[in-house]
C-alpha cells in the first residue's frame, strides 16, 4: 500500500506563482504563431503574387492545404505534450514554425510553397490554440480560465503587429529578407525564454506516486467523445460558429468599402479587433465563475444581433459600433471550448480532448472565407453569406445548451 503524503497546496492567485511564467511564454508564443501562421497568410499571397505573378487561386489553395493539413497535427498535440512535455512540444513549435518562416521567403516554384505551408501546419499546432491550452493546463486547474485569455491575448498582438510590422520590413529589406528577420527574431526570443522558464508543472491533483487505473488510450477517448452528446454539442456549436466567424472577418473590408469607404471600413476592422482584446480581458476577470455554455450562448446570439445589423443599417456610425460588438467575443470564442471541456470531462482527457475539438474546428472554419466568398458571387451581394452566419450563430446558441443525459468521463 502506497503512502500518500499531503501536496503542498499550488497558490495559482499569487504573483510570485511559475504558472503566470508559463503564461507570459504563451502570450509571447501566441504572437509569433497568429502573427507568422494566421495573420501573416494575407502577406503572403499578396507578395508571392507579386514576385511570381501565380493565380490566386493557386496560392489560396495552399493556405486551404495549410489549414487542413495543420488541422490533422493538432489532433496529436494533446498526446505529444503527455509524452515528451511541455517544453520539447514549446521548442518544436517554435523552431517549426521559424523554419516555415525561411521556407516562405526562399519560395521560387509553386510546389515549393506547398511544401513551405506543409512545414508551416508543423509550427502552427505547435504554437496555437492546442499547445498553448495543453500547456496551461499543467500549471493552471482552478484559474485555467484567466490564464488562457491571458495568454492568447498574444493572439490578437500577433494580428496587430502581424501584417504591418512584416509589410514595412519588406518595403525596406525585400519579401525573403523580411522572412529570415522573423524567424531569426522568434529563435533568438523564444528559445531562450522556454529553456529558462518552462521546466517540470506541479501535481495539481494529488501526488504524482499514488497508483492509478490505466488509463484509456488516446485512441479510445477520441471514439468515446465522437459519440458522446455533450462532447459533439460543444464541438459542432463551436465549429458553426468558427466557420460563420472567419467568413465574415475576412469579408468584412470587401463589405465595407462600398458603403463607407476604405478608410472607416480600416477603422471599423481596427476596432472589431481591439473590442476582441478587451472583451477576453474583462471575460478573465470572471469566466472560472461563469455557466461557461449559457456564457457562449450569450456570445453567439450577440454576434448574429451585430451581424443583422450589419446587414441592414448602412450609417457609419452604427457599422462601427456592430463591428465593436461582433468583436467583444471574437476573443472568447477559441477560449470557451477549453473550458467547458476542462469542466465536463476527466482532467486526465482534457490533452486529447481539446486538440481533436481544436482540429475539428479548424478544418470548418478553413472553408468559411471560400463559401461566404462562392455565396457572394451567386447571389450578387453579401446579405445572402451574412444572413446564413446568422443563422449558423443561432443554430449554435441552441446546441450550445444541450449537455447530453450526463457529464462523461472519458478518461
Amino acid at each position: 500500500m502506497l503512502d500518500n503524503p499531503q501536496t503542498p497546496p499550488v497558490d495559482e492567485s499569487s504573483l510570485r506563482y511559475q504558472g503566470w511564467r508559463i503564461v507570459a511564454v504563451c502570450f509571447l508564443l501566441a504572437t509569433f504563431g497568429w502573427g507568422l501562421g494566421f495573420y501573416g497568410q494575407s502577406v503572403y499571397v499578396a507578395e508571392l503574387q507579386r514576385a511570381h505573378g501565380w493565380s490566386a487561386s493557386l496560392i489560396s489553395a495552399g493556405t486551404t492545404f495549410f489549414y487542413l493539413f495543420g488541422a490533422l497535427l493538432v489532433v496529436f498535440v494533446g498526446e505529444a505534450v503527455q509524452r515528451y512535455g511541455a517544453r520539447l512540444g514549446l521548442i518544436a513549435g517554435t523552431l517549426a514554425m521559424a523554419a516555415a518562416s525561411v521556407a516562405i521567403g526562399a519560395v521560387r516554384e509553386p510546389w515549393q510553397l506547398y511544401l513551405a505551408d506543409a512545414v508551416l501546419a508543423f509550427g502552427w499546432a505547435g504554437t496555437s490554440l492546442a499547445m498553448i491550452t495543453n500547456t496551461i493546463s499543467l500549471w493552471f486547474d482552478r484559474k485555467r480560465g484567466m490564464a488562457i485569455s491571458l495568454a492568447l491575448n498574444g493572439a490578437s498582438f500577433g494580428g496587430i503587429v502581424g501584417v504591418p510590422l512584416p509589410v514595412s520590413l519588406i518595403s525596406h529589406i525585400g519579401f525573403a529578407n523580411a522572412m529570415y528577420t522573423a524567424a531569426g527574431a522568434m529563435l533568438v526570443l523564444l528559445v531562450p525564454v522556454i529553456l529558462l522558464v518552462v521546466g517540470r508543472p506541479p501535481d495539481l491533483h494529488g501526488w504524482r506516486g499514488v497508483a492509478k487505473a490505466k488509463p484509456q488510450s488516446s485512441t479510445e477517448v477520441r471514439k468515446r467523445a465522437l459519440r458522446d452528446i455533450g462532447f459533439l454539442t460543444v464541438t459542432i456549436a463551436f465549429a458553426l460558429v468558427l466557420f460563420a466567424q472567419v467568413g465574415f472577418i475576412v469579408h468584412l473590408i470587401s463589405f465595407l468599402d462600398p458603403v463607407i469607404g476604405r478608410e472607416r471600413a480600416a477603422v471599423a476592422v481596427a476596432v472589431l479587433t481591439a473590442m476582441a482584446v478587451v472583451g477576453r480581458v474583462l471575460f478573465s476577470l470572471v469566466i472560472d465563475r461563469l455557466n461557461q455554455r449559457l456564457a457562449s450562448a450569450l456570445s453567439f446570439l450577440s454576434q448574429a444581433a451585430a451581424l443583422c445589423v450589419v446587414i441592414n443599417l448602412h450609417n457609419d456610425y452604427v457599422l462601427i459600433a456592430a463591428c465593436a460588438v461582433f468583436g467583444f467575443s471574437v476573443g472568447n470564442l477559441i477560449t470557451l471550448p477549453s473550458l467547458i471541456v476542462q469542466q465536463e470531462f476527466d482532467s486526465a482527457s482534457f490533452g486529447v480532448l481539446i486538440s481533436l475539438n481544436t482540429a475539428i474546428n479548424q478544418v470548418t472554419y478553413a472553408f468559411g472565407p471560400g463559401v461566404v466568398g462562392f455565396l457572394r458571387d451567386w447571389s450578387g451581394g453579401y446579405s445572402l453569406p451574412f444572413y446564413l452566419c446568422i443563422a449558423l450563430e443561432v443554430t449554435a446558441a441552441a446546441l450550445i445548451m444541450m449537455r447530453g443525459k450526463s457529464r462523461a468521463k472519458l478518461s
